[in-house]
């Protein structure tokens, strides 16, 4: 807030008294500069809510508005100890967390599996509903995913997003190509 809005605040006692160089003035001057970084902060709020735009720090935040911490808390295979966010980085974290409402549309489908795992690798893994067993029958009700061998590194990632997202009387296998 400006200087000339806080005195137009004050009643006309005080308005007619703000004169440069006396209390009052510098009291003004004070508080225009503690109302600064509260207004600088409140120009720029909606960035803070943006998946896109927020800070790196508060996307995991943001994140688990929408349901995803399950997934910052995975380890990664070269760093166990580091998970601030998912093995495949803070970029694909916020394209799931913009892609939140989507996802739990399509959530316990093939197709919302498949969108799943295609925003948080940036790959296409193939998802395979016909799986044939040891003595060549189909096995119902069990699903293969076949990773592409780069996403070795992302398989605890990709092996928590199937067994959340897939219906809960479906067993699931993943497989890596070559």
């Amino acid at each position: 807030m400006k200087k000339e809005q806080i005195k137009r605040l004050l009643p006309s006692v005080f308005q007619n008294a703000v004169q440069p160089g006396n209390p009052l003035f510098a009291i003004l001057d004070v508080m225009e500069t503690m109302h600064a970084p509260s207004e600088s902060a409140l120009d720029s709020l909606e960035a803070n809510f943006d998946p896109y735009r927020a800070p790196e720090a508060f996307v995991p935040y943001l994140a688990s508005w929408v349901d995803l911490e399950v997934l910052l808390d995975v380890p990664r295979m070269e760093s166990p100890s580091s998970t601030a966010s998912p093995s495949t980085g803070l970029g694909r974290l916020r394209e799931l967390t913009a892609a939140a409402a989507t996802l739990s549309q399509w959530r316990g489908t093939r197709q919302g599996l498949s969108l799943f795992l295609e925003t948080a690798t940036g790959a296409k893994l193939e998802i395979d509903e016909q799986v044939a067993g040891a003595d060549g029958k189909i096995r119902p009700f069990h699903l293969r995913v076949t990773v592409p061998k780069e996403l070795a590194e992302h398989r605890i990632l990709i092996e928590r997003i199937v067994e959340l997202e897939k219906p809960a009387y479906v067993t699931h296998e993943l497989a890596f190509a070559e």
